[in-house]
C-alpha cells in the first residue's frame, strides 16, 4: 500500500508540475503511469481526473481574487447589459474561448480517451510541437496585453486549447503560443492561458469523478484506493500552484526556448527507449 501510495504521490507531482508548463500533463501522465506499471483498469482515465480536480484547485486559489472579480463583472454585465468595464470583457472572452474547446473535446472524447493515449503519438506531439513554440516566439510580436485582447482572440486561443486534446500537445503551450502569435506579452498570455483552462479542467474533472463515484460505490474500487486518490489530488493540487507562479515569474523575461528543448529531449529519450526494446524483442526472440 505504502508503494501506490508513493506512485500517486509521484503522479500527482508530475500533473501538477505539467499541467501549467507547456510540457504536456497528459503525455506525461501517460510515460510515468506506463513506467510506474499503474493499473489501468483499475485507474487509468478516473485517476487522471482525479489529479486534474487537483490543478483545478491550484488555478482556482492562485487567481482567486482574480475570480472573485470575474464572477462580480458577469453579474454586473448581466443586470446592466454592458461590457464598459475590463473585468467583464475579459470575464465573456474566457466563455467564448472555451466553447470551441468543449466542442471539439466532446466530438473527440473516444479519440482522446483511447487511440490519442499512445507513448508514440505522446513522443511524436511533444517533438513536433516544439517547433510552434520557436516559430511563435520568432514571430510574435509582445506588444499586447489582455485588454487588448478581441472576440477573434479568445476564439483563435480556445481553437488552439481544443489541441490539447492530443496527448503530447500541452494545453497551456498551445494557448500561450496562439497568444503570442496574437502579439500578446508572454506572461499575459500565461495568465489568459490559466484562466481559460479552468472550465474546461473543471468540465472534464467533474465528468470523470461521477465514474469514480460511481465505481466506489459499486464497490470496484475501495478505501485503499480512496487513499490513492486523495494523495495524488492534494500533491497535484500543492505542485500546481507552485508551477503557475513559477512560470508567470519565468516567462516576465524568458522565452519558450528552453521548454521546446525539454520537449524534443523527452521525445527523443522515449523514441530510444522504444527502439531499444524492439531490438531487445527482436532478439531474444
Amino acid at each position: 500500500m505504502l508503494l501506490d501510495l508513493l506512485k500517486a504521490a509521484i503522479l500527482g507531482m508530475v500533473q501538477g508540475v505539467t499541467e501549467f508548463l507547456p510540457i504536456s500533463s497528459t503525455g506525461h501522465l501517460i510515460l510515468f503511469e506506463e513506467l510506474l506499471n499503474v493499473d489501468q483498469d483499475q485507474y487509468g482515465l478516473t485517476f487522471d481526473a482525479a489529479l486534474h480536480l487537483g490543478t483545478l484547485l491550484s488555478v482556482l486559489w492562485f487567481f482567486r481574487t482574480r475570480w472573485i472579480a470575474l464572477l462580480r463583472a458577469v453579474l454586473g454585465s448581466l443586470r446592466t447589459r454592458s461590457l464598459v468595464d475590463s473585468e467583464s470583457r475579459l470575464a465573456w472572452l474566457i466563455v467564448l474561448g472555451t466553447i470551441p474547446a468543449a466542442i471539439i473535446g466532446l466530438a473527440l472524447e473516444d479519440l482522446a480517451e483511447d487511440t490519442f493515449r499512445s507513448v508514440v503519438i505522446v513522443a511524436s506531439m511533444l517533438i513536433a510541437f516544439s517547433a510552434v513554440f520557436i516559430v511563435a516566439e520568432a514571430f510574435g510580436r509582445r506588444t499586447r496585453s489582455m485588454a487588448d485582447l478581441s472576440w477573434g482572440d479568445a476564439i483563435i486561443v480556445g481553437f488552439a486549447q481544443a489541441l490539447a486534446l492530443v496527448p503530447g500537445v500541452s494545453r497551456s503551450g498551445t494557448t500561450i503560443c496562439a497568444g503570442l502569435f496574437r502579439d500578446v506579452q508572454r506572461h499575459e498570455a500565461a495568465t489568459f492561458a490559466f484562466l481559460l483552462s479552468a472550465p474546461i479542467i473543471a468540465g472534464a474533472g467533474l465528468k470523470k469523478s461521477v465514474e469514480v463515484l460511481r465505481d466506489f460505490a459499486d464497490g470496484k474500487l475501495s478505501g485503499d484506493d480512496l487513499a490513492f486518490f486523495a494523495v495524488g489530488f492534494v500533491v497535484a493540487a500543492l505542485v500546481g500552484y507552485a508551477s503557475i507562479k513559477f512560470l508567470l515569474q519565468f516567462l516576465t523575461n524568458n522565452s519558450l526556448h528552453t521548454f521546446a528543448a525539454y520537449r524534443v529531449l523527452v521525445g527523443l529519450v522515449v523514441f530510444g527507449a522504444l527502439g531499444w526494446e524492439l531490438v531487445a524483442s527482436v532478439t531474444l526472440a
